[in-house]
C-alpha cells in the first residue's frame, strides 16, 4: 500500500520488487480458481502532473480447472501492468480522462498494490483453459446423447440435417438423363 503523500514526496518515484501470498484473497473474489502461487510484482509507482503512475512487471502460477474435464491445470503467467490513478479532488479538471477510462479514482489517500494485482490476475484468466493433453487432442467430452463438438463440427452436422429433412431431397436425380 503506498499513500498518496508518500508517492508525491519521491519525484523519481518508489521503485518495489515485492513477493505476495494471495491465494486466500483470489479465491474469495472468484471461487473456480483452484490456487495460486509465486505471486511477484517489480515497478514503480510514481507522481506526474495529478496523475499517479503504477507500472510494475507481475509473474504469478494461476491454477485453474480444465475448460473440459475439470482437471487442475497450471498456467504461468508474465503480464505488464500499466495503470493510471486520479485524486477525486482533481476530477473536474481531468474529468474527460475519467470518462473516456484512461484513468482510475484513487479511493481514500492511498494506492493498493495488492489491490491492483488481485484485479488484473482476475482480468487475464482465459476463457478455455486446457491441459497439454486436452490441447493436442481432438477428443471432446461426450455422453449419452450428447457430445461437445468445435464450430466447423456443428456446421456440418446442421448442413447434414438440413439436407436429410428437405422435402425434395427424395427427387434428387428423378430427371437426369442417362
Amino acid at each position: 500500500m503506498f499513500t498518496l503523500t508518500e508517492i508525491k514526496k519521491h519525484p523519481e518515484g518508489i521503485r518495489f520488487n515485492n513477493s505476495f501470498d494471495l491465494a486466500e484473497e483470489i479465491k474469495e473474489r472468484n471461487p473456480e480458481i483452484i490456487d495460486l502461487k509465486n505471486v511477484t510484482a517489480k515497478g514503480t509507482i510514481s507522481y506526474d502532473d495529478g496523475l499517479y503512475l503504477l507500472n510494475y512487471e507481475l509473474l504469478y502460477t494461476l491454477t485453474l480447472p480444465s475448460s473440459r474435464s475439470m482437471k487442475p491445470v497450471p498456467l504461468e503467467v508474465q503480464d505488464t501492468v500499466s495503470e493510471i490513478f486520479i485524486e477525486e479532488a482533481d476530477l473536474v479538471e481531468k474529468g474527460d480522462l475519467v470518462d473516456e477510462e484512461l484513468v482510475l479514482i484513487v479511493e481514500g489517500n492511498s494506492i493498493s498494490l495488492t489491490e491492483s494485482i488481485l484485479d488484473n490476475i482476475l482480468l487475464n484468466i482465459p476463457l478455455s483453459v486446457l491441459t497439454e493433453e486436452e490441447a493436442k487432442s481432438d477428443e471432446f467430452p461426450s455422453g449419452k446423447n450428447w457430445s461437445v463438438m468445435t464450430e466447423s463440427q456443428f456446421q456440418v452436422l446442421k448442413e447434414a440435417k438440413k439436407e436429410q429433412t428437405n422435402p425434395f431431397a427424395a427427387l434428387n436425380g428423378l430427371f437426369d438423363e442417362e
